[in-house]
């Protein structure tokens, strides 16, 4: 019985290198690709596929968010993560997100394979120095107190969240930080699905609680 795969990637290179490694696996079928994560949601829905290969970091849409909205419409397709980041609270949001798999992407080849084969069973697969064990204890760490999801912001998103909960508008963000309105409704975006936030206030309520901006920050003075 062949797997289908779902390759999600933003770079094309990429996504080319990971189709002729998988095409060449017997049982394996890349269905089709998607650059972004609309694309992916879109494809995902059409075609259904066993498997979706999906990078955490896409432009416009957070890949454990994209992880989450897949697994409610069709839980029977298994998420299998690319990333570069190996801290363990990337692993734990995209484990609580839906992902079966974690695969970094300066694994060898093999270990998508086997990713891919080990989530189809159900199984989960981390790819090394990420064990079991390491995440276990890590989530017995953070069991009786706050996971530290600020650990997954890049250093621009962190920028953008303390801007942002001092009531700075998007354009005003991309004009300190010198990049595009785009860019920052990206990066915002990007937060709150880390972060789990659904709007403004919970934005402002978690900068205070985290210290990232002092309470009178909340009221847009920077």
């Amino acid at each position: 019985m062949s797997i289908s795969i779902l390759l999600v990637d933003d770079h094309a290179i990429l996504r080319q290198g990971l189709r002729m490694v998988l095409e060449s696996e017997p049982g394996f079928t890349v269905v089709a690709e998607a650059k972004n994560g609309n694309e992916a949601l879109n494809k995902a829905a059409q075609l259904k596929p066993d498997v979706i290969v999906l990078d955490i970091g896409l432009p416009d849409i957070p890949g454990n968010e994209i992880a989450r909205q897949i697994r409610a419409q069709n839980p029977a397709t298994r998420i299998v993560i690319l990333s570069m980041h190996a801290k363990e609270a990337y692993v734990v949001e995209a484990l609580n997100a839906g992902a079966t798999a974690y695969v970094l992407k300066g694994s060898e080849a093999t270990e998508l394979v086997d990713a891919i084969r080990l989530a189809m069973r159900g199984q989960r697969f981390l790819s090394p120095p990420l064990t079991e064990e390491l995440i276990e204890k890590y989530i017995q760490k953070t069991k009786n107190q706050n996971l530290d999801l600020l650990e997954t912001l890049t250093n621009r998103e962190r920028q953008v969240m303390r801007l942002a909960a001092s009531g700075c508008s998007n354009a005003e963000i991309a004009q300190r930080l010198v990049i595009s309105p785009r860019t920052v409704e990206v990066h915002r975006a990007k937060v709150m699905s880390k972060l789990g936030l659904r709007s403004q206030a919970e934005l402002i309520r978690f900068a205070i609680q985290h210290a990232v901006i002092p309470l009178d920050s909340a009221w847009g003075s920077d």
